[in-house]
């Protein structure tokens, strides 16, 4: 291939720039539309550092490693976020009781269709509310969008959906019943521990694949994967409700079943948009979890990131509030009609090719 011919593949060719624009245009829109939609509800934006002692603790998180040089050469490490979430919980024990974010987050091992190194998350929170409100938040926000630039239907990978549809609400373990024949609650404990066997013999009866050296997130998630989301977001917006315990590292338990945390995640065609939390605030239940989320990733990938200890501190002033998380990138891809996250990336992060 020539180098005139590869470079007119680029993204900042005018012809290759004509093809995305109106995408972009329509991101624009629907950012402009979710700002004052924000506001009207005397939400205040913030704007947190994108470079963190600590990117985050989940276990299946890769982050992005720098150096901050002091005057002397000596270097101390520094991440690019995964989220703003951990600077966010600290303005809430600040004082802040309503917050909107629009962060550049950095995730690494991730480019396809649906990942980009770089992209937006759309984070907000709310003090004293319960994440029941953020449901009711991202399903008029979705219609937000689809209103803001004309479209009736959201199409992906098959699949359509009706953004202004009431949207289905199921929980993880309901998903598990009805979708894979398993029931998820059996292999809980009620103080949240898991028992990998109970779960690898209920695969294996599912016909469902299993390994010897699977622990129980891993049979979670090849349930999920496998049977679950495909399933998800067709027709109409699911909310997948009520987490186990020990998929849901940042989030509270449910008052009313210790098994389970008031974590739900929203799908539209099967694609993930969102992730919200009724907020953990015991920071030495914080600190468990996230111990125990970095044993796992040194188990699986052979490396740890340290803790924000500034962060566990803070979460011992932090009031009762929900927090959510969602991909902006992909929202606009859906409302707009995009196949790939690229396409609605103003510039996206430039091809990298290993080997």
């Amino acid at each position: 291939m020539s180098d005139r011919s590869r470079s007119a593949s680029a993204w900042w060719t005018s012809s290759a720039h004509a093809d995305r624009r109106p995408f972009l245009i329509g991101r624009n829109r629907i950012q402009a539309a979710f700002r004052a939609c924000f506001a009207e509800q005397d939400f205040v934006e913030v704007d947190t550092a994108t470079l963190q002692v600590s990117p985050g603790n989940e276990a299946h998180l890769h982050a992005f490693q720098t150096e901050a040089i002091g005057h002397d050469g000596s270097a101390v490490p520094l991440y690019l976020h995964t989220s703003p979430e951990f600077a966010c919980k600290k303005l809430l024990a600040a004082g802040e009781t309503r917050i909107v974010c629009f962060a550049h987050v950095y995730r690494n091992r991730e480019r396809g269709p649906l990942h980009h190194p770089e992209f937006t998350m759309l984070e907000w929170y709310r003090v004293g509310e319960g994440y029941e409100q953020l449901m009711r938040d991202c399903v008029d926000l979705i219609a937000l969008a689809a209103r803001t630039v004309g479209t009736r239907q959201f199409a992906f990978a098959g699949k359509l959906v009706d953004p202004f549809a009431e949207p289905e609400r199921i929980s993880v373990a309901d998903a598990f019943a009805q979708h894979a024949g398993i029931d998820l609650l059996a292999t809980i404990g009620t103080d949240g521990t898991t028992d990998r066997n109970a779960l690898a013999g209920q695969l294996a009866d599912a016909g469902i694949r299993t390994a010897d050296d699977d622990t129980w997130a891993d049979l979670f998630s090849r349930v999920i994967v496998e049977k679950v989301e495909p399933r998800l977001g067709n027709g109409r917006v699911t909310i997948l409700d009520r987490y186990p315990v020990a998929e849901a590292a940042l989030a509270r338990p449910c008052p009313d079943d210790p098994r389970v945390a008031e974590r739900f995640e929203v799908y539209a065609c099967g694609v993930e948009l969102a992730n919200a939390f009724g907020e953990l605030t015991d920071p030495a239940e914080q600190r468990r979890r996230f111990e125990a989320e970095m044993v796992e990733k040194n188990r699986v990938y052979g490396e740890t990131y340290p803790l924000d200890e500034d962060f566990l501190e803070a979460l011992a002033d932090m009031p009762d509030a929900s927090g959510i998380a969602l991909g902006f990138d992909r929202l606009v891809m859906l409302a707009t009609g995009a196949l790939r996250i690229d396409q609605v990336i103003w510039a996206p992060v430039a091809e990298t090719h290993f080997g």
